[in-house]
């Protein structure tokens, strides 16, 4: 099967069993989406939406965020992991969009890269959910599944972006990686996974792939089916 018809095919499987794609960290504006996103990582979306209320009832604009102290922050956050540095990066962050953006989250790759703690990936989430700016942010479960579907070769997630962005129109990438993630979550985890039952993994995976995350054994078992 060609790449394009498998993408073709991917997409047609993802609208179906996730037509709707909101984003699942809770936010009301580019900035509270921005605070959400920075605490996601190594954290679970359900934990930042746990967390993140009363952190915003106390602080919802940049202004008010830069003037909590780190300890203010980092007590609501202390849930989360790498809550200490979390506390430290957000506060950080909302002093520089006070200092150099006026106190606006800016809709440019390279200037919330500039951010304080604000990665690659985080800017283009923003750039994706706040501003509908076609991104295709890659994160632990679209690297996977990228890999998988012979979609991408998994060296980096650097090429997992590039190749994904070739793949698939640009106009697909804003929904399509909630989609990834979703299906990800809920039907292709990175352990135990049967690749053969799996709605894409089941005819998108290659013979090699699954042999070296299911044995050989899983080969005689998808000849027979």
């Amino acid at each position: 099967m060609k790449r394009a018809e498998k993408a073709e095919r991917i997409v047609a499987i993802l609208e179906e069993l996730y037509p709707d794609t909101a984003p699942p960290l809770e936010h009301v504006d580019p900035f509270t989406l921005l605070v959400a996103v920075m605490l996601s990582a190594q954290s679970t979306d359900k934990k930042v939406n746990e967390v993140t209320p009363a952190l915003f009832a106390e602080a919802s604009t940049p202004a008010d965020m830069a003037a909590l102290p780190v300890t203010t922050i980092r007590r609501h956050i202390r849930a989360l992991g790498l809550a200490p540095t979390k506390a430290k990066n957000v506060k950080a962050m909302s002093k520089k969009l006070v200092e150099l953006h006026e106190a606006e989250v800016p809709c440019d790759i390279e200037a919330l890269e500039a951010l304080p703690g604000v990665g690659h990936k985080t800017a283009q989430v923003v750039l994706a959910q706040a501003f509908g700016v076609p991104s295709f942010p890659v994160d632990t479960h679209i690297h996977r599944l990228a890999a998988r579907w012979g979609l991408s070769s998994g060296r980096n997630v650097q090429t997992t972006e590039r190749d994904l962005k070739r793949t698939f129109d640009s106009a697909l990438w804003n929904s399509l990686h909630l989609q990834m993630i979703f299906f990800g979550r809920e039907h292709c985890p990175a352990r135990h996974h049967d690749l053969i039952a799996c709605p894409i993994c089941g005819w998108a995976a290659t013979k090699k792939r699954i042999r070296q995350e299911m044995g050989r054994k899983a080969l005689e078992r998808l000849v027979t089916l």
